[in-house]
């Protein structure tokens, strides 16, 4: 690639990325985000107090708890949160609903504490209470502990169950494919993976003995269930692997190593595996060291 196309490149990538970091977040996460850096400008502004005048230390506090000075230093650093993932966005959110900001901080502090709820559910309507989903705010379904409502807390979403790993059902109340019941009674159902070497079918249970039908590179066995099959045997693997390699076992398959660069072919890893040693190097106290052309073709094994 000549230098012109490489710097057209870098130039892509960079406002490519440039791009997605100005990505506007969904409207209940762009006011969640809104709201949280507030909650961390007041968590930061609250003063403490103690000794002397205590009555007209706290009636100072009363009143610097809505005070516009305190509103300024709040806002000198709204939306600077590393969490926030849009700082334009939010600043300029911040400005569109500045009134309803400054009236919450003023007037309604004491009477609604939580702002989320006050401005992002109640007056801007982009956010749903907790457990509830979509324009209505409807229930979320129960999700038994092993999923989450789809659109919960926003106004977006079905409402359907999304489960987690292993689970499956409309209300993530069964195991998913390759999990097995190993828990349930009236309020919890407890789904376990089955055994690596379970195949389709999925199993029955714990160990490789539950399982239905044997994955590929397993098989089955009468008194242990499924084990592994060695694919680096000779009569499993017939030339699996190249000349220069060699076969290592894994549970359910196997990988093909490179030999060392001393060896022409051999059985493991280094210059003592060597079947022979390649071109210019020799056996020397079982393994091929660099040295004549003569002695490099003779077997490490054939000399030990």
């Amino acid at each position: 690639m000549r230098f012109r196309d490489l710097i057209a490149v870098l130039m892509v990538l960079t406002v490519a990325r440039a791009s997605a970091d100005k990505l506007s977040p969904p409207p209940c996460r762009a006011c969640s985000q809104l709201v949280g850096s507030f909650k961390a400008g007041l968590e930061r502004t609250k003063r403490g107090h103690g000794g002397g005048d205590t009555a007209w230390e706290e009636e100072k506090l009363r009143s610097y708890k809505n005070s516009e000075v305190r509103l300024v230093e709040i806002q000198e650093k709204l939306c600077s949160d590393a969490s926030v993932t849009n700082k334009d966005h939010c600043h300029n959110l911040a400005n569109e609903h500045e009134a309803l900001i400054e009236d919450w901080f003023t007037h309604k502090q004491t009477e609604q504490p939580d702002i989320h709820a006050w401005l992002c559910v109640e007056q801007l309507r982009v956010c749903c209470p907790p457990d509830t989903y979509g324009p209505n705010c409807d229930p979320c379904p129960d999700c038994n502990g092993n999923g989450k409502c789809k659109g919960a807390g926003t106004r977006k979403g079905n409402g359907k169950c999304l489960c987690d790993t292993g689970y499956t059902g409309s209300n993530c109340n069964e195991c998913g494919p390759q999990h097995f019941e190993s828990f349930r009674d009236e309020k919890k159902l407890l789904c376990t993976q089955c055994h690596a070497a379970c195949g389709e079918g999925g199993c029955t249970g714990a160990g490789p003995k539950s399982c239905r039908k044997c994955k590929e590179g397993w098989r089955m066995d009468t008194e242990s269930g499924c084990v592994d099959v060695n694919e680096c045997l000779e009569q499993q693997r017939p030339n699996a692997c190249r000349e220069q390699q060699f076969c290592v076992n894994n549970e359910g398959s196997f990988t093909c190593l490179e030999c060392d660069r001393s060896c022409n072919g051999c059985d493991g890893d280094g210059p003592d595996m060597c079947k022979k040693c390649a071109d210019g190097y020799q056996l020397k106290d079982g393994k091929c060291h660099v040295g004549n052309e003569e002695a490099a073709s003779t077997s490490p094994h054939e000399e030990l």
